[in-house]
């Protein structure tokens, strides 16, 4: 099984093939992928790669780790795993008194 890298301050102009070729010469490959905005269709900044093996992956890290690409200065490190969100919406919503809501009005 592969280890997982998060690879955050990259160029919003980075594609997944760019990503993966920055990776290449520290080991193999399994997959890069950057992550898109799903309002706007643009790259958010950051990505993951997964790398073959652990050893891989912290050899990565440790070359590629505030290094620079386009300009600005990459944050590689182990990738955490992802934190369950709750399905409720959150955040403001209806209601009354609630942003969006009567504000506590009545007609």
């Amino acid at each position: 099984m592969g280890s997982k890298i998060y690879v955050g301050g990259l160029p919003y102009s980075t594609v997944d093939q760019e990503l993966s070729d920055l990776f290449s010469p520290h080991g193999n490959v399994e997959s890069a992928r950057i992550i898109m905005d799903k309002f706007t269709g643009r790259s958010r900044g950051f990505g993951f790669v997964e790398m073959s093996s652990e050893e891989e992956a912290k050899a990565a890290i440790a070359a590629l780790n505030e290094t620079e690409l386009g300009g600005r200065s990459l944050t590689v490190n182990e990738a955490r795993p992802q934190t369950p969100r709750s399905r409720d919406g959150g955040g403001y919503g209806g209601g009354e008194g609630g942003y969006g809501g009567d504000g506590g009005r009545r007609f």
